[in-house]
């Protein structure tokens, strides 16, 4: 399954370039841009066939309860801005998921390798079902502030949708560190330099120091990840 889907990119991708060119390209300038199409393919294949066993064998000896078996999946709508993404789906089975313009974004095969690195992080430390735990235990402390306070019924429900919001995002940005750092060991392993790949960071949008944010400061992962490295 996972071949069928880096063809269907790759088909997509090798006409993408003619597809979305204007109409008055140059023939050279399409040539160009069709190779470059190419190149972000082969790389994107190079790094799925390095990174998944060496992600794969490591969720089995940290976890070896869970399901390894890693999906790998591409989301060609093509005005999905660059993302990647991991969920599980049937039988808990992780899904990775990279949206074209992301592998159309990335330097070069080690920033690729990195970003895999973390999304397969994510799974083998069990953030989805920690950060469920975290949502459970804000929603009841809510609940309880609420009800103490002599909150009405439908008042009560909101603090409690409020709760679980704040829960979710209580360890968030350890969770991404966690996974930045285990990430780059495994592109490491798998042949890559996150050290290079970290230079990916310094062309993403800093989401800053929020209160609650999602994700840490970029300064702090790349600092993060170098010290998972020794770099």
């Amino acid at each position: 399954m996972r071949v069928l889907l880096l063809l269907g990119m790759a088909l997509w991708l090798a006409g993408c370039a003619e597809v979305m060119a204007p109409v008055m390209l140059a023939p050279a300038e399409r040539a160009e841009a069709q190779q470059q199409a190419r190149q972000a393919v082969e790389r994107f294949v190079q790094v799925v066939d390095a990174v998944e066993p060496v992600a794969e064998a490591e969720c089995r000896r940290q976890s070896p309860a869970r399901n390894c078996d890693y999906l790998v999946a591409v989301d060609d709508r093509m005005r999905q801005p660059p993302n990647a993404f991991q969920f599980e789906g049937p039988s808990g089975r992780p899904v990775l998921v990279f949206t074209v313009s992301l592998i159309a974004e990335v330097g070069n095969a080690d920033e690729l390798a990195l970003v895999m690195g973390h999304e397969a992080a994510h799974h083998i430390l069990g953030h989805i079902e920690r950060q469920q735990v975290d949502a459970v235990i804000g929603a009841e402390l809510f609940t309880e502030l609420a009800t103490a306070a002599g909150a009405s019924v439908p008042e009560i429900r909101q603090m409690q949708d409020v709760g679980a919001a704040v829960g979710a995002r209580v360890y968030a940005k350890d969770y991404e560190i966690e996974a930045d750092q285990l990430g780059a060991r495994i592109a490491r392993k798998a042949g890559f330099d996150p050290l290079r790949g970290v230079v990916y960071f310094t062309r993403m949008p800093d989401p800053g120091n929020q209160f609650l944010g999602t994700h840490p400061p970029n300064a702090q992962r790349v600092q993060a990840i170098r010290q998972a490295v020794g770099g």
